[in-house]
Parts: structure tokens; C-alpha cells; sequence
């Protein structure tokens, strides 16, 4: 079983591009949001948190309450990281930015930051490694970021490549929220 647990409300305002900026969540969220992930994990359960503040505030609330789990740091379980347009408002990007970027949606550097293949290239390491420990019985619970779920999501279905911009996932899980993937073949959406 692999969880994957989306951070608490950020702490930004609504319409912001914050991939890889490094903003707190909101505490009493992410307090809940710990309180129902630590009654519904098994024990033996491995957590890896992405570095980013959002997901490490969960990640300490969580070993609080379930001090009997293992806690590690992944770094590839961050967002994806948009370059300069970290902090802009989406609508305020120009039109041709978009239009760039959906155009090479695979190679295109957003904002000279990340490309979806470089991103996607990441996750699909830490899932195949993910999958193998699930394998022999060590379920995985990563706490991580919309983007990285919805990788994980066209990973787990086979798809290891976006060259369309419209072939990328719009669902995720809410803030706080968890999907969970059966190894090694049941998606499960629920939360937590």
C-alpha cells in the first residue's frame, strides 16, 4: 500500500504559483489533518515527507502522534519547481508563457525552472522504489504535494510520459487529504 497525503492549506494567497517556494501551511489544518492520517495507519508503516515546510510540518505532527512509525525526508517528493514564476499570480503570467510551455509541455522549462520530464523523472524513481518495498509487505506513505500525486497517479496506470498538456491530471486530493494505491494494481481515493 502506498498513501499518498497532500500538505495542509498553504499559508499564500489563493491564484499564487508556489511549486517550490517554501511556505508554511496552516497549523490547525495541518493538526487535523495529522490527527485522522494517525488513526488510520498501520503500524510498520515507512513515511517520506518532501523537504518542503508544508509537507515537514505534517510530517511533525504526525511523529508525534505516531512515534512508532519511520520518518525520512525525500527531496524528490517536493513540487515541481516553476522558476521564476514561483510567487506570481497565475493569471498574471503572459499568455505566450503558457502557450510555451503547453506547446513542449514535456521539455519546456517552466519559467526556467523545472520541465515536466525532469519531474516526472523523479517521481517515477521514488514510486518504482516505493512499489518494490511495498512488494514484500512495507507500506509506504508519502507526504507530499498535488503535483507529485497526480504524477504518481499516471505512473501507476502505466503512463511515464505527458507530451500533451491536456493529458495531465487535473484531480488531486484536497489539502490535508489523502489517495492510496494497492500494490500492485488498485487506485483508491479517499480521505483522511
Amino acid at each position: 500500500m502506498i498513501w499518498l497525503v497532500r500538505h495542509a492549506l498553504p499559508l499564500i494567497a489563493p491564484g499564487v504559483c508556489y511549486g517550490a517556494l517554501d511556505v508554511p501551511a496552516d497549523a490547525d489544518a495541518t493538526q487535523q489533518a495529522a490527527r485522522g492520517l494517525a488513526q488510520r495507519l498501520p503500524p510498520g508503516v515507512r513515511v517520506q515527507s518532501s523537504p518542503l515546510l508544508r509537507c515537514q510540518q505534517l510530517a511533525q505532527a504526525l511523529q508525534v502522534l505516531r512515534p512508532d512509525l519511520r520518518f525520512d525526508t525525500e527531496q524528490r517528493l517536493r513540487e515541481m519547481n516553476f522558476g521564476a514564476w514561483e510567487g506570481q499570480r497565475w493569471d498574471a503570467l503572459p499568455p505566450e508563457a503558457f502557450d510555451a510551455w503547453t506547446s513542449d509541455f514535456w521539455r519546456y522549462r517552466v519559467g526556467d525552472g523545472e520541465c515536466v520530464a525532469d519531474f516526472m523523472g523523479r517521481v517515477v524513481e521514488v514510486w518504482d522504489e516505493a512499489v518494490d518495498a511495498c512488494l514484500p509487505g512495507v507500506p509506504q506513505v508519502w507526504l507530499t504535494h498535488a503535483g507529485v500525486i497526480r504524477a504518481a497517479r499516471l505512473i501507476a496506470s502505466g503512463q511515464r510520459e505527458v507530451h500533451v498538456a491536456a493529458d495531465w491530471p487535473a484531480a488531486a486530493p484536497g489539502y490535508g487529504q489523502s489517495w492510496r494505491y494497492r500494490v500492485p494494481s488498485l487506485w483508491v481515493e479517499d480521505a483522511c
